[in-house]
């Protein structure tokens, strides 16, 4: 009796999905996708010259990486564990673009990730209820659930699929239902960063992020009420180790400085945490000025940067003094691949942006959108090598759905 691809290789992406969010080792991750790679190459499914024009600047970011590292040399233990850091989009892209090519259902594609997020929603619900002691400390409640875009995306699409495909994903009381569980969730993850992508989403579904005279005037107002809001902030003392909901306020106050401000005082620890992203990426542009010839190609594979003093990072007593990844994507990418990097990688998010400008459906809203997703999350959360990340996956699944499909290259299968 033969089986049908959908039951064996939608859990399959289910549990791909699930363990970007709760294992926490991105090189198990990464094994594993490898592992599910050479699964789904069994699959007789074709690549689109248009899945390999996404795909190839991903690669050509791989390849820079080993240019820094054949000049300067580095532990070979440090180079393995950027590899994993560069590869793993790669194979996430590969694997979910071949499931979805196989099983060949839009919409089912985005039933299933809207199935793996209320997964997670339990998840999330069983770690609020029995692992959280303190409901008023929000630095005790993101200590175990620090943001969680599949469950952001699921939401979104609950509430917009209809818009643009004309049918529900669920009966309407079940999507109610799964509404109201995933905005609470989302809502108690307490993440400045999912904010901003929720945002970013309906801005995308109304037309906003595309260039126009309106949505200039509309981006202008919007700056002045950000500026605003922040004037306010700066206006009014936040306690910095205050709990509840002030403590959010002070995140949100301290953002800009946070990414934008490298120059502390490191024996005061509480400056060091407030500018964090600054300050690790600081350090990482002074020592690329000691190799200024990095600056083309970067420092390659297995460079570390100096914190100059040991943090607290890993729950090691004496903490760590050497750091490979940054948290400001944008800085991380230019360190490792240098600025011929950086433009591979603008290039690859700009092409995806741009599908914003094509015909309007609910696939190139997908692909538009995670691209200025990535624009914007590649300042806090290392965009694309975030180890977490969960856009590549619903990325390489709306590619297997774009057309025309022009075969590039097939695998082949005995089914």
């Amino acid at each position: 009796m033969k089986v049908p691809i959908k039951i064996i290789y939608l859990p399959l992406f289910v549990v791909l999905l699930l363990l970007q969010l709760y294992l926490t080792s991105f090189r198990v991750n990464a094994l594993i996708l490898l592992g599910a790679l050479g699964f789904c190459l069994f699959l007789n499914a074709s690549l689109s010259r248009k899945f390999i024009n996404h795909a190839i600047p991903l690669a050509i970011l791989l390849c820079l990486g080993f240019v820094g590292t054949l000049i300067y040399h580095y532990k070979i233990v440090d180079v393995i564990k950027d590899i994993f850091h560069f590869i793993k989009p790669l194979i996430a892209i590969f694997v979910s673009y071949i499931i979805f090519k196989k099983i060949n259902n839009f919409h089912l594609f985005i039933k299933t990730i809207v199935i793996a997020a209320m997964i997670s929603v339990l998840i999330h619900g069983f770690i609020l209820a029995f692992l959280i002691n303190s409901w008023g400390n929000i630095e005790r409640i993101r200590e175990f659930t620090k943001d969680n875009f599949l469950e952001l995306f699921a939401l979104m699409f609950l509430i917009y699929y209809k818009r643009f495909e004309g049918r529900n994903l669920f009966k309407p009381a079940y999507t109610r239902i799964f509404i109201v569980l995933l905005f609470v969730s989302c809502f108690l993850y307490f993440s400045r960063t999912m904010m901003i992508v929720a945002g970013l989403f309906v801005a995308a579904v109304h037309g906003y992020t595309k260039i126009t005279t309106k949505t200039v005037k509309v981006a202008a107002l919007f700056i002045v009420a950000v500026g605003l809001f922040y004037s306010y902030l700066y206006s009014i003392n936040i306690p910095r180790d205050k709990a509840g909901i002030s403590a959010f306020f002070y995140k949100v106050k301290m953002a800009p400085e946070e990414i934008f401000t490298g120059r502390v005082d490191r024996d005061n620890l509480a400056q060091v945490w407030d500018h964090w992203r600054g300050y690790e990426a600081k350090r990482a542009l002074d020592l690329m000025k000691s190799k200024p010839e990095s600056f083309v190609f970067g420092t390659g594979y297995g460079s570390l940067v100096n914190l100059k003093f040991y943090a607290p990072l890993t729950g090691e007593k004496k903490g760590i003094r050497y750091i490979s990844e940054l948290h400001n994507g944008y800085i991380y990418i230019l360190y490792k691949t240098g600025i011929i990097g950086i433009l591979v990688y603008l290039f690859m998010l700009g092409r995806m942006y741009g599908y914003v400008y094509k015909s309007l459906n609910f696939r190139n809203l997908l692909i538009s959108t995670i691209g200025s997703i990535y624009l914007i999350s590649t300042f806090t959360i290392t965009g694309i090598y975030n180890t977490r990340d969960i856009f590549i996956f619903v990325l390489g699944g709306a590619l297997a759905f774009m057309a025309p499909n022009t075969p590039a290259r097939k695998h082949t299968e005995e089914q």
